[in-house]
């Protein structure tokens, strides 16, 4: 009964040495006799026990790795903190294992070596204008030096920067500064096309007033022109009416100079200060002029 317990006890240790069930996402480095062997991939897998050892699990997934806050020196003397993360994926399982004694040490040296080499050329201002190109370059420079070991770098984001507490102060009060300036540019502008806008509006009001005072004046013209052109016509009428008038009575020469001598009256009413008389008249006058003569004669004689 010992015997069948030692042998079935001898039983599992072989099979849990000899059977080995690898998980998703996951593969084992396998050693036989201390010499690299295969690399098994997810599922089960069958090694000789005692003979084929386990060397290492190595996980395929992309994984993260927190870079320690570094203290860099910037080009124009002002020291600044720059915490970096790494995303990283390993390709190759056996140059991982086998090609560096620590991948994450590695990662990790060469991503501090490269932050301060690339942010040293840099000034302050740059470095925070210039993230993007800060992580690219990381990027290539690691991927490049890791591909001995069998990693792909994928991304390198800088999380913070973090400048002195002097330095920052001095870029609050700069900030400030230029939002006040910027605040004071646009309240100029706003002022200035404001009275641009007014002095528009003013012109365009005095352009209206202009054109409708001329307008007004061209209809008030036009208006009294028409009148003007109205008791013209009707002026006419009538002359033609009296004229038609006495044409058809046929006056006689005395009655004509009469009503001659009564229109030069009316005419010589009026401002102008030289009077046209007509032909007529003038005959009229001189006939009253004899006649006159007489009347006084005859007065004397008497």
């Amino acid at each position: 009964m010992g015997f069948l317990l030692v042998l079935f006890i001898i039983i599992c240790i072989v099979a849990y040495k000899t059977i080995k069930v690898v998980r998703q996402s996951e593969v084992y480095i396998i050693e036989r006799l201390g010499r690299f062997h295969k690399v098994a991939d997810a599922g089960l897998t069958i090694i000789v026990p005692f003979i084929d050892k386990v060397r290492s699990v190595v996980s395929l997934k992309q994984q993260t790795m927190d870079i320690p806050p570094q203290g860099v020196i910037t080009s124009d003397n002002v020291t600044i903190t720059i915490d970096t993360v790494v995303f990283y994926k390993i390709t190759d399982p056996a140059k991982a294992v086998y090609e560096i004694q620590s991948l994450k040490k590695g990662i990790e040296y060469l991503a501090i070596t490269t932050i301060r080499d690339i942010v040293g050329k840099m000034e302050l201002d740059q470095t925070f204008s210039s993230r993007d190109q800060i992580n690219d370059r990381l990027r290539v420079i690691l991927d490049e030096a890791t591909d001995a070991w069998g990693c792909k770098i994928d991304r390198v984001e800088i999380k913070d920067i973090t400048p002195p507490a002097d330095i920052r102060d001095a870029m609050e009060k700069q900030m400030n500064a230029e939002r006040n300036k910027r605040a004071l540019i646009l309240e100029a502008e706003g002022e200035r096309q404001s009275a641009i806008t007014l002095a528009e509006g003013r012109k365009q009001a005095a352009i209206l007033d202009a054109e409708a005072d001329r307008e007004s004046k061209i209809r008030r013209a036009t208006g009294e022109a028409e009148a003007i052109k109205q008791v013209a016509d009707a002026k006419a009428k009538e002359i033609q009416m009296v004229y038609d008038a006495i044409k058809k009575a046929d006056p006689d020469d005395k009655l004509v100079q009469i009503k001659s001598l009564e229109a030069l009256k009316e005419v010589a009413k009026g401002d102008a200060n030289k009077i046209f008389i007509p032909f007529e008249a003038t005959k009229a006058l001189s006939s009253l002029g004899a006649a006159s003569e007489v009347v006084k004669k005859r007065r004397n004689e008497e």
